[in-house]
This record gives structure tokens, C-alpha cells and sequence, in this order.
């Protein structure tokens, strides 16, 4: 019977929150994370999907919804800026790579972008999917047939042949792909990635993601090696930048990372292997890191189990404590930092675990709520989210404790809204 009545509990709740159009909220504190200051017993009112004052003085009409988190903290929605929501593993790794296909990540998608709003995430950079599964759901969060994060979606990921975005060490006489050929993200050569480029932007692409080098989840011999020239390197971000999008650089290994840099991406994802003269570059260029150093913990405790080869395990083996080092190094000299988590390699959901080893490792609390919030709606390059102030959208999560003290407080997120309607209200 519980499975049953939940989701019913659910649509009514959300039904009812959708319909009052304008909302009181009392916080109690609210933390700006534009400012890094602490706001104590504010006001917030709502108007349909918008923020439209927020202050010490403000009255609310008296058809207004009150909303009372005064004993709460309020934040901005989160935002993750390395998702891959439509998928997870299974248990069995190579089920999951050549027996099932987007549709399978089509079904469960949905399921797994609900349980990421649920944990606070009103927001996220989906950079890679199968099938274009990654624009079907945005539009489909967007259209607000099902609930779930704003996504702003990379589509396919641009690989070179026989790279971390083209699966090798198989039968060449095995298609992998579920779809047709176009539908692979492999592009070599100046002219093949920028027409890969313009493929993704025509169906659907926010954003332009490609692997600068070598991974750690895919059976290639390196963890780091750069895995395009800077001729192709450059194209993509060009290419990108000619049609409006942003290029974020899949990249653990130095020279890889210098080479995306120079080709003037907005963020290096993952930015395991980082020297001095990287860190410098970042910091000359502005580029972002996007540093997933959470999910090191759940790949050596859980991916045998869960049918990994040894092979990856052991590439994980070689880059988790350095990734976390090179994290630690780019936070103390100052490199712009953006919250993201490879969320898909570990349960969806969990994404605020990262928070922890973000200030394990270099970063205030502050400092980590502000890659969440602030930095991460810069890189993506939208001015409505990661922030509650006049205009921005009525993305808004509460916490009963005081992040700034205990930041594993944002793992118990307490209140969800999300365009002025209200998800999750414990």
C-alpha cells in the first residue's frame, strides 16, 4: 500500500503548491552567496516561478501561501555541474554497455532526475548521454510533464576514435553503438569535430563536451593522455563558441589539461593531474575546475561488486588521492572553482556527499557553497539561478542546521522548491 500512496501523496502536494501562484517564505537565516553574508529573519516572496522581493520588512498579500522555515537556513538551489542523470550501473558492466540502450536509460531517467531534485539539486550540467536521452528529458522538466532539475545538456560526448569516448578493446566486428553511427560522439580531424560540434548544437546541445584525455570508467591502456591535438582542441572550443555554447574539457592528465585550457574551454572536468604551470593557466584564463572528489570512495568500495574489470578499479586506484591533492593545490592558489560530481558513477541523489571532501580539502564552507550556487550559475552562464535575489527563479532549499558549521547539514535537505513550486517539505 505505501508504494501506492506515496506518489499519490506526492502528485497532490505538488498540485496544490503549483496553484498558489504567490508564496511567503520566513526564513530564518538565509545565506547570499553572492555577498558570502548571512541574512537572519527574511522574508522571500514569490510570484509564480520568480523571486520578486526579499528583505527584513517586506509584507506579503493577503492572499499569499506562508511558508515557515524560520527555523531553518535557506540557500539558493544546488547546482551539480558534472551529471550524468539517465544512467547508473546495474551490476554488470558489460550488460550495461551492450545490452541495454537509450531507451533503457529513457525509462529509469526520469526516476533518477526526481531523486536529484529531491536532494536539493534544482539545477544540472548533464554532460553526456546516449541517444539524445539528455534533451528528451530537459524539455520534457521544462514542459513540467515530470519533475526534475533544470538540465542544461552536452548531448553526445566528442571523442576520438578509440578514446574514453569510443569503447575499444572488443571484436571490431562488435557494433556497440545502440543507434546509428551519428549517434557515437567519435569525431577525428579539424573538419569531423567541428561538423560533430554542430550536430550536437542542432539537436539539442547547451553545451560542447569532449575528452581532452584518457579516463579512469573505459577500458583505454592511459588514465591520462591527451587524446586530441590542439588543432582538433581548439576547433571544438571554436566551433562552440561560433554557435553561442560553452566547451567543457573531460581531462585528467597535465598535458591535456594545458592543451584544453589553451584552447580556451570554460571548465576542466575532473582535473586530476594538475602542476603548477596548469594551475597558473587556470587561473591567467579563469577557467573553472570541475572536480569530482567524492566518488573515488564509492568506485573502490563498490565497483567490484559491481562487476567493473579489475583494469578500471586499478586506474582508479592510480588517480583518486592525486585528483584529490591537485583539488587541494588549485583551491589554495585561488583556481575558480564549480561544484560537480560525476553524479551516475555513484547513486543518484547523493550529490551533496561531495561537500564534505570539498572542505577536507582545501575549501570553506562558504567557499563549497558558493561552487553550488554562485560559481556554478556563472559557468553555466545563467544569471536566474544560484542565487535569491529579485528576478532570479524561486529555486530555494532549506536546512534545519547551519551548513556554515556543519556542511554535511546540506545532505539532510530538508525544503525543495523549484520554480516557485514546492517539491519536498519535511
Amino acid at each position: 500500500m505505501r508504494k501506492i500512496f506515496a506518489p499519490v501523496c506526492f502528485l497532490l502536494f505538488y498540485q496544490f503548491t503549483a496553484a498558489q501562484t504567490i508564496k511567503a517564505i520566513k526564513a530564518g537565516r538565509l545565506i547570499d552567496p553572492l555577498t558570502g553574508k548571512v541574512l537572519e529573519r527574511v522574508t522571500i516572496l514569490v510570484d509564480h516561478d520568480t523571486v520578486r522581493q526579499v528583505g527584513q520588512d517586506i509584507r506579503a498579500p493577503d492572499t499569499a501561501q506562508i511558508i515557515d522555515l524560520s527555523g531553518y537556513t535557506v540557500l539558493p538551489g544546488l547546482i551539480d555541474c558534472h551529471t550524468h542523470v539517465t544512467g547508473q550501473p546495474s551490476g554488470d558492466y558489460y550488460a550495461d554497455i551492450f545490452r541495454k540502450s537509450a531507451v533503457d536509460d529513457a525509462v529509469m531517467a526520469p526516476t533518477y532526475a526526481l531523486r536529484t531534485l529531491m536532494a536539493g539539486f534544482t539545477s544540472c550540467r548533464d554532460v553526456g548521454a546516449r541517444g539524445l536521452v539528455d534533451v528528451a528529458l530537459r524539455n520534457a522538466i521544462n514542459r513540467a510533464d515530470i519533475p526534475g532539475p533544470r538540465l542544461f545538456v552536452a548531448t553526445l560526448f566528442i571523442g576520438s576514435t578509440g578514446s574514453h569516448g569510443d569503447l575499444n578493446g572488443f571484436s571490431p566486428y562488435l557494433q556497440w553503438n545502440d543507434g546509428p553511427k551519428e549517434l557515437s560522439g567519435v569525431a577525428n580531424g579539424v573538419e569531423g569535430v567541428r561538423q560533430q560540434v554542430r550536430f550536437n548544437v542542432k539537436y539539442g546541445a547547451d553545451v560542447i563536451k569532449f575528452g581532452a584525455s584518457a579516463g579512469v570508467l573505459t577500458e583505454e591502456e592511459s588514465v591520462g593522455a591527451p587524446q586530441y591535438t590542439q588543432a582538433e582542441m581548439n576547433a571544438i572550443v571554436d566551433e562552440a563558441h561560433l554557435w553561442g555554447r560553452k566547451a567543457c574539457a573531460h581531462a585528467h592528465g597535465t598535458e591535456a589539461i594545458k592543451m584544453a585550457v589553451k584552447a580556451g574551454v570554460a571548465s576542466i572536468e575532473h582535473g586530476s593531474m594538475l602542476d603548477e604551470e596548469a594551475i597558473r593557466m587556470m587561473k591567467e584564463r579563469g577557467t573553472y575546475l570541475v572536480a569530482d572528489i567524492y566518488n573515488d570512495d564509492y568506485i573502490l568500495s563498490e565497483y567490484a561488486r559491481l562487476g567493473f574489470p579489475d583494469k578500471i578499479i586499478n586506474k582508479e586506484r592510480q588517480v583518486g588521492l592525486v585528483q584529490r591533492e591537485s583539488f587541494r593545490k588549485a583551491a589554495m592558489a585561488g583556481v575558480k572553482i564549480a561544484f560537480g560530481t560525476d553524479a551516475g558513477v555513484y547513486p543518484h541523489g547523493w550529490n551533496a556527499r561531495q561537500f564534505f571532501y570539498m572542505v577536507k580539502y582545501g575549501l570553506t564552507p562558504l567557499q563549497a557553497i558558493q561552487a553550488a550556487t554562485s560559481n556554478a550559475a556563472d559557468l553555466i552562464g545563467n544569471p536566474r539561478i544560484g542565487t535569491i535575489r529579485p528576478g532570479s527563479f524561486a529555486d530555494i532549499i532549506a536546512v534545519k542546521d547551519d551548513p556554515l558549521k556543519d556542511i554535511k547539514a546540506l545532505e539532510r535537505v530538508g525544503f525543495v522548491m523549484k520554480g516557485g513550486v514546492v517539491y519536498k517539505k519535511d
